[in-house]
Parts: C-alpha cells; structure tokens; sequence
C-alpha cells in the first residue's frame, strides 16, 4: 500500500532521472555514453550496482560499462558473454513488461553459463518481497521498432537500495530508461560513425590535395612537354593546359597555346598519325610548328584519363622532343641511301626508285591480243567461260583493253590482279621518229678520260671532279628527276613524261654541261661524258632496265672517235 510521500518520492526521482538523461544525451563519445548509462542506474534509478552489456559486430554481448564496485568493475569490464546464453537468459523468467527479473530460485540453473556476473553475499530475504542476493533483473536495449528492433544491449541491475524488488512505478521508470539509453547508444554510435567519415573524408581529401599538388609540381616542372587536352563535345582536342616545357619547346606563351589544338599545330603531312593517336591513345612521333613557323619532331604519348561514372574527361600528353634523334635517324637514312661523296642517290636508292615505278606485267595487249584470247577461251562476252577456274573476266578486261565503256583504258585488263590504281610504264616505240608516246627515259652515263685524271693527279682531284660532274648533272635536270651515282665514275639520270627526242635532248644538254673545264686546285681540267638513253616499262626489273642503257652507251661509245670522248 502506497504511503501518503510516495509522490514526493517519485517527483525526485523524475529530476534524478531527468538529469542522467540530459547527461546521457550530451556524452562525448560512446564509450561516455556507455559509462553516464551505467551511472544512471546507480544515480537516478536507486540501485547499488548497474553493469551495460553491449552488443558487439559477432553478436556476442561484452561488458561495456559497469557502476557501483569499483573490484567488480575490474573484474568483469571487457569480458564477453555468448549470445546463446543472453538468449536463454532473456528468454526465462518473469516478463515485467520488457524487463526480465529471474528469482533466485530459478538462476541456479544459470551458475555455470558464460555471462559475466558478480555475486554478493548477504542474508535470505525475510519478506516476500525483498530482493536476495541471487535475484537478476535485466533491461533489455532495443534498436527503433521497441522489443521487435535489434537488440542493441542489456543493462543488468543489482541490490536495490530500499532492498525491496521493484514494484510496478520501478520497473516502469527502469524500462522507460533502457529506452531512452537506446536512444542515446544509437545516436552516439550515429555520432562516432559520422566522426570517422569525417576523419576519413578529411584524410581523403588531405591525400587527394596532396596528390594534386604532387601532380601539378610533376606537370608543371616536369623536363619535358606536358598538356592536358579537352576530350568530346564541340571543344575536341583543344588545349586547356601547358607546362613551361612544352612552351619554350614551341616558343609560344601558355596563354596564346590555349587557342589551338594539336591538330592546329601539327604538320599538315602529319595530321593522319595525331588523330589516330588522339582517338586511340598511345604514343606517336611526329612534327609540331613552332612560332617561327618551323617544324620540330617529337615524340607524343597520350593518356586518356577517365572517370567511372562520366566516362573520359580529357587527354593527357606528354611531348618530348625528339629533335636531335631525328636528324641522327635521317641523317643515317640519308647515308644508307646516298652516296658519300656526292651526296647523290646511290645504286641501291636507284634501284628502289626505279623498282617502285615498275610492275611485273608487261606491257598490255593490243586489243588485237585480246581478240586472240577468243580463240583459246571461247566467248568473252558472257564472261562464262573460265576453264582454269581463275574467275578471270575476259570480257570486262577486252573492254578495258579496248578503251570501251566500263573500263579505264589499256590498263583495266590487270584490275582484277590487283594493279587497278597503277599506271603502267609504257616505252616509245622503235628507234627513229617520235611516236609521240611519254615513258621513263633512263639515261646511262659513264665518263671519258676520267681514268687518267685519277692516274695524273690523284684522287683528291678526281673526287673534286666527281662532285663537280654530280653538280652539274643535278643543276641540269627538272625538279622530281633523279641523278644517282652508280659507283666510279658511272651515273645515271632518271626522267620521266620524255618523248625519244626528249631524252635525246637531254642528253646532250647533260654532255655540254659536263665538257667545260672544272678547276681543282688552280689546275683545270677536262672530262667527257658518253650517254645511254634505256626505257623502262612494266615487265621489266631495275636491273633489266639499267642493264639496256649500259648497253645503248655502249654502243653509243664505241661509236664515238678516240679524240671525241678524251678529255683531261
């Protein structure tokens, strides 16, 4: 029966507990949290001792905060008790509502289990409501969603201070608590949770400014050319960003470099090899302008750097030059193809041109000649008739032999073999009048009494002369001719789009140049030149071709008296 201060009593303990949860709320850090619940028990709830079991990531229950025993508290604090055996204990006993109280005559059973307790000593209970010593409350701590929620902890209590057990207004301000010290348990983990984001978040962004900055001491001071290069969209390709590098290396500021792309720079002959780079990625070497308006080689690796979610974002180049290797390459280029002493093509450089004019068909039938190709495969026009299996379409290729329509002339016969965007080589015919036909004139020539000016004088000035001959020759033909030494004293001028008096013209207009008398030393002295006009035509090799006009100058030696070709 209720005495006439029980109201009194219990308004107190609504300030008492009014003030542990304001403390509980306002706790630092969780395991504050922890402690100001346990002391709450001790402090506003009046018990003796209050120990918070916390449920940890494996399920099982440690003991996180304990209030009342300072010998108790250093024994069990951080020791864990099993789940199975929290389970057993919450799941026994008499149900005060949420709370579960289990009398000493039935926690026998619970001695030997693996949850961490204290026992105190102290006389039986004399009154059937007094608490023994053996007695266990426990107030369970459930997520949101009450005792349907996750079960986040159990506070457990002991030895009431009136020494009474807890009647119906107790063990309601006891299960009011557990449900605002899960509030509070949850919002101090919200509150660690967010706390170590925002370190995390903090470190993140510390790493990335650091990464930035290493990046941008990296692109900025970097030895070589660096730029970043706008990636899709209506500003493809155009440059956002230079280093000092890439500046100097093209002698425009940063500033004016923001205005182009690379394709604006690049050399026209180049701009093939930088779009399949920029689309690709990879590395290219290639020629960029400078402000001067010359052109320098370099060496262009692209990276494109890409985001997850947007796909890429922009190009990154690096531009390294390549200036001087370049000049080495082509300056041994230049030497494996050109002589060394006259800086003309060399033997195998002719030939290599010459084998580049060529095919190996011959020279194409007349149609007359395809017209006997009717009598070995029947009928050209149905084009049925194919009796090697070949596939070959006689009547396609008589009407290109024919100049007819569907075909592009004598050559459309070789279409179907793969020399349809070839033009073939075709010669003059026969040795006097010009038929009016333009071919690759090949003109042999070899020089007269330049023996005796290597006997007489040595070969310093035969090399002088040498040169002055391979002069003379260059500065005789048109622009796109060739003039190559063959070795010795043996050259040999390829001409093309030459009628047979052309070539004929030619060569004596070479002869004349040759004559004069070329001055070594303060001595002059005098050579002649013998000339030997070949052609050169589809079914030939080079060395058909060079082989014939040796032969014609030749001929066109021997023809000539002694006193005519010596010089000297």
């Amino acid at each position: 029966m209720e005495t006439e201060s029980e109201p009194y009593v219990r308004l107190a303990t609504l300030r008492q507990l009014h003030q542990v949860m304001a403390d509980m709320n306002t706790a630092r850090s969780l395991a504050d949290t922890l402690q100001t619940v346990s002391d709450g028990v001790v402090n506003g709830l009046g018990y003796e001792l209050a120990c918070v079991n916390l449920v940890g990531p494996d399920g099982d229950l440690v003991v996180a905060a304990f209030s009342g025993d300072s010998s108790a508290e250093a024994l069990i604090t951080g020791r864990i008790g099993s789940r199975a055996s929290w389970d057993r204990r919450l799941s026994m006993g008499e149900a005060w509502g949420d709370l579960r109280f289990i009398p000493h005559t039935e926690g026998w059973v619970l001695d030997e289990d693996d949850v961490p307790q204290w026992h105190t000593a102290g006389p039986q209970p004399r009154f059937e409501d007094e608490w023994h010593p053996s007695d266990r409350l426990f107030a369970p701590m459930y997520a949101a969603g009450g005792s349907h929620g996750e079960l986040l902890g159990v506070i457990s209590v002991d030895r009431p201070r009136n020494g009474r057990r807890p009647g119906a207004w107790g063990r309601e301000a006891l299960q009011m608590y557990a449900f605002q010290a899960a509030i509070a348990i949850t919002n101090a983990r919200l509150r660690a949770n967010m706390q170590r984001a925002l370190v995390r978040l903090e470190r993140e962004q510390q790493a990335l400014r650091a990464s930035e900055e290493s990046f941008r001491q990296a692109f900025e001071y970097a030895p070589s050319g660096m730029a970043i290069a706008e990636m899709g969209g209506d500003q493809q390709g155009r440059i956002l960003r230079t280093n000092d590098a890439l500046c100097r290396l093209l002698s425009r500021p940063a500033s004016a470099m923001r205005r182009y792309s690379f394709s604006d720079l690049v050399h026209p002959e180049d701009i093939g090899t930088l779009l399949r780079t920029s689309a690709e990625g990879g590395r290219a070497e290639l020629r960029l302008g400078r402000r001067d308006g010359t052109y320098v080689w370099v060496s262009l690796r692209n990276s494109v750097v890409a985001d997850a979610a947007d796909g890429p974002r922009f190009l990154l180049t690096h531009v390294e030059d390549i200036e001087e290797r370049k000049r080495r390459e082509l300056h041994l280029a230049h030497r494996a193809s050109h002589d060394s002493l006259t800086g003309l093509p060399n033997s195998a450089e002719l030939r290599s041109r010459l084998s580049a004019r060529l095919c190996r068909r011959p020279q194409l039938p007349e149609p007359s000649a395809v017209d006997s190709l009717d009598a070995a495969y029947g009928d050209r026009r149905s084009g049925s008739y194919d009796p090697h299996g070949h596939g070959f379409d006689f009547a396609g290729a008589a009407a290109a032999a024919a100049g007819q329509s569907g075909g592009p002339g004598r050559s459309g016969i070789y279409d179907d073999f793969g020399f349809d965007h070839h033009v073939h080589i075709v010669a003059p015919e026969g040795e006097g009048d010009d038929d009016g036909t333009k071919g690759l004139a090949v003109l042999f020539c070899d020089l007269d009494g330049f023996k005796s000016i290597n006997d007489r004088f040595g070969h310093h000035t035969g090399d002088a002369v040498l040169i002055e001959v391979a002069r003379r020759l260059t500065s005789g033909v048109r622009d796109g001719d060739t003039v190559a030494r063959l070795g010795g004293d043996e050259f040999v001028v390829l001409a093309d789009g030459l009628g047979r008096a052309d070539a004929q013209d030619l060569a004596v207009r070479l002869r004349n140049a040759i004559i004069p008398p070329i001055r070594v030393d303060g001595r002059a002295v005098r050579v002649g030149a013998s000339f030997g006009i070949g052609w050169a035509h589809c079914g030939m090799t080079a060395d058909e071709v060079l082989k014939s006009a040796d032969q014609r100058m030749y001929i066109e030696k021997r023809s000539r008296a002694k006193q005519h070709r010596r010089a000297g």
